[in-house]
């Protein structure tokens, strides 16, 4: 096992990227970033993506692609094999889901339909050699039978097919503490996402919040965590900025 390599879900400089796609992530790497999670391709070829990470040495192991869940699985599966055509030509090891549709108060029904679904993808990703990964919200741990959303779609949806990238800040949100919620389904964590929360739901730079975040460094290795991605949505100056002032948070604590 290796450390954990810090990288940047690129959705933190999506202000950025809408503009100038490429030169966001050159400036990711400038920032000193060793890895990137894509957030939209923003029609550019795989192929200049992949070159442009080859020429910066940065790795790009994962991109969130959203899901179709519309009632239609032929449709589901159409717009699924062409973002799967892609991340393959960009080689990519895994798809992560960025969220799924939830009522306000989901009946079991609905989780069971949510967890069909998501094994669907699954199968597909990992037939095509890369691995399926779903990253959560606060919404997924309502209850339901007494029991986290997120549990239950980990537990009906063999591991093989999804694995979890936890959004650690919302965990905090959710009422649950990240290590513990990283140390239940060691071996099934990869990758993470360190957002920090000052009081209510406004994100910061990583470190400055409530959340509980340094107490996964030590079992990171352990628990598999491959690749930690720093992620933030409101910042106090600019994007670049706070990214850079999250990423001295993990050089001071040996990452």
């Amino acid at each position: 096992m290796a450390k954990p390599v810090v990288g940047l879900q690129l959705y933190t400089l999506r202000d950025l990227t809408e503009r100038d796609f490429l030169g966001t992530i050159r400036q990711a790497a400038q920032l000193g970033y060793k890895a990137v999670e894509f957030a939209g391709f923003f029609n550019t070829p795989a192929k200049e993506v992949k070159a442009l990470l080859t020429e910066l040495d940065l790795q790009a192991p994962s991109a969130h692609i959203g899901l179709n869940f519309s009632e239609d699985a032929a449709v589901r599966s159409a717009e699924l094999d062409k973002q799967i055509e892609y991340a393959q030509e960009l080689g990519l090891q895994y798809m992560v889901a960025p969220w799924a549709p939830l009522p306000e108060a989901p009946e079991w029904d609905e989780v069971r339909k949510l967890a069909g679904i998501l094994e669907e993808a699954g199968r597909k990703i990992t037939e095509a050699g890369m691995t399926f990964g779903y990253h959560n919200h606060a919404f997924e741990f309502q209850l339901v039978q007494n029991k986290p959303v997120m549990d239950h779609l980990l537990e009906l949806v063999p591991a093989r097919y999804l694995v979890a990238e936890f959004d650690l800040g919302w965990v905090h949100v959710a009422g649950y503490k990240p290590v513990d919620y990283v140390q239940k389904y060691s071996g099934r964590v990869p990758l993470v996402h360190f957002k920090d929360f000052v009081e209510g739901h406004t994100d910061t730079e990583v470190g400055k919040g409530s959340v509980d975040l340094k107490s996964v460094l030590p079992i990171a290795e352990e628990a598999g965590i491959q690749y930690i991605f720093v992620e933030q949505e409101v910042f106090p100056s600019s994007s670049l900025e706070s990214a850079e002032i999250s990423l001295a948070f993990f050089q001071k604590n040996g990452l």
